[in-house]
């Protein structure tokens, strides 16, 4: 009955579903939903704390009392039950423990599932965080006026519900064999100390150290360098033991410092990656490009004079500076790993414009292809083609548009036969020794409306020469077209000159409006 019970609510979609939409309410920090939450829990502490500090000294209303001490506790220790629930799977406990049993043709032992539930749960009851939930709750028996002061733990909920809090506490966590170990010699430096003092001064009339106990504060009150000075040593022996201890306080405070800094200094860039995961989050409509070389830092600057989102991924440390310095977000994953994915956690499918593998590298690019397909099967991806004869490979590996640059030029080879000056131009153009360039200038709406025909350019102007025209319609190149061409969005324009010249003709064309 106990393992029926087990499959069943293990296939069933509903309690799955209720599960999972738990845990990402209570659990899950990229959860939409999950902010709305934390604030609302973070409202309830502060009320209980402002509750406690007002009855101190105050009548506070039974409304406010009842409240604080029921309503508070109670919503607390339903997120208890439902933190203990999503944290570990029972069913699946039952489910592996039966199938292994029948794989061995053995019955099934409830001791022993008995026994791996039971350690499983209670690993999590005594877990840090599950303590403090825990103690939160005890407010409910407001009648025993000391469970009422811990409300307080409640204050220790907001490192729950703070992701700054939990960036802290991972930081430090880092250096958790460290501040062991300096708590361990702090520890011995106050136990020393203190038993010290105590055996310099306890006998002294005019001492104010006369327990073991004032013997411990005074230690750990000058260890830490506060020095209150309610409590001082009168004795030679005594005065000798606080310059010890204050040196060695000294020291306990510049090694703290130092692992502190030490371990946001290593974490930084995880820190800023977890930032930079958030932004990206938040973006509605983005381009996703994959690998930052020559034709990918064209692509990107294309699109940003569209003013569009582009979030770079790549794993070579010098295209990630190249990225960088030129403005981009780029995030150190490798585009064919579905872990780069995993961690970005966002949905391809409403949030990605469009996937442009621009590696050159066929190879890296059908990874990325095959990895984004296995994620999306509909998001549309472009990518370079840097050998035609690995085309189909990439076509095969759901690719929907591909880039050869050999094409454009094959389409312009076959215009310039017949045409001696071809020939001669690009001979001139290859010379090394030669600043004259040829430049490919993408056809956009703003282009379209200020210069519709190829004859309005007035690129004599600029000293530049129009060589031909790239139709993306009829997927043919005019060579050294006519005044009377039309423009559509999507052609280009491949222009000769110095390169000073043509940067000023492509921003006379982005910017110049139309003389009418």
């Amino acid at each position: 009955m106990i393992i029926d019970g087990a499959y069943y609510l293990q296939t069933s979609k509903a309690y799955q579903a209720k599960k999972v939409f738990f845990y990402n309410l209570l659990e899950n920090n990229q959860y939409k939903y999950k902010k709305y939450v934390d604030i609302f829990m973070v409202t309830l502490i502060f009320i209980s704390v402002a509750v406690l500090i007002r009855e101190v000294k105050h009548e506070v209303p039974d409304y406010l009392r009842f409240f604080s001490s029921y309503v508070v506790s109670i919503i607390f220790f339903i997120e208890y039950i439902l933190r203990l629930w999503i944290n570990s799977s029972v069913t699946s406990i039952i489910v592996q423990q039966a199938d292994h049993n029948s794989f061995l043709s053995q019955d099934l032992s409830l001791f022993k599932v008995l026994k791996k539930i039971l350690y499983v749960k209670l690993k999590y009851i005594f877990s840090i965080r599950a303590i403090i939930d825990l103690l939160a709750v005890l407010p409910f028996f407001h009648e025993l006026r000391l469970l009422r002061v811990f409300i307080l733990f409640r204050i220790f909920k907001l490192f729950r519900y703070a992701r700054s809090f939990q960036m802290l506490i991972g930081v430090l966590q880092s250096k958790k064999f460290e501040f062991i170990t300096l708590g361990v010699f702090a520890s011995i430096v106050i136990f020393v100390s203190s038993i010290l003092i105590y055996v310099m001064e306890a006998n002294n009339t005019s001492s104010a150290i006369n327990t073991l106990f004032e013997a411990v504060y005074w230690s750990i009150v000058t260890i830490s360098t506060v020095g209150y000075g309610d409590v001082t040593p009168v004795t030679t022996e005594g005065r000798v033991v606080a310059m010890l201890v204050i040196t060695a306080g000294i020291a306990v405070l510049a090694f703290t410092t130092s692992l502190v800094v030490s371990a946001f200094t290593e974490k930084l860039d995880e820190i800023k990656e977890v930032k930079t995961i958030e932004d990206i989050n938040k973006l509605k409509r983005f381009y996703l490009v994959c690998g930052y070389e020559s034709v990918a830092k064209e692509v990107t600057r294309k699109l940003l004079l569209q003013d569009s989102d582009i979030i770079v991924l790549d794993i070579d440390p010098l295209r990630i500076e190249n990225a960088r310095n030129d403005g981009l977000t780029v995030l150190p994953y490798d585009p064919g790993s579905i872990e780069s994915y995993k961690k970005l956690n966002i949905d391809i499918k409403k949030q990605v414009k469009a996937i442009l593998c621009l590696r050159e590298d066929d190879v890296q690019n059908v990874y990325t292809a095959l990895t984004v397909r296995s994620l999306d099967k509909d998001i549309f991806i472009l990518s370079l083609l840097i050998n035609d004869v690995n085309r189909k490979k990439l076509l095969f590996a759901g690719i929907n548009n591909l880039v050869y640059p050999q094409e454009l030029v094959g389409l312009m080879t076959k215009e310039f036969i017949g045409k001696p000056v071809a020939f001669e131009v690009i001979h001139e153009l290859r010379s090394e020794s030669n600043n004259v360039n040829i430049a490919e200038i993408a056809v956009t709406e703003r282009i379209v409306e200020n210069y519709p025909i190829v004859g309005e350019f007035g690129n004599k102007n600029f000293r530049v020469i129009i060589l031909g025209v790239y139709k993306h319609t009829s997927d043919r190149f005019l060579f050294n077209p006519i005044d009377s061409t039309f423009l559509e969005v999507g052609d280009y324009i491949i222009a000769i000159g110095y390169d000073v010249f043509i940067k000023e003709f492509e921003n006379h064309l982005d910017t110049k409006a139309k003389n009418g």
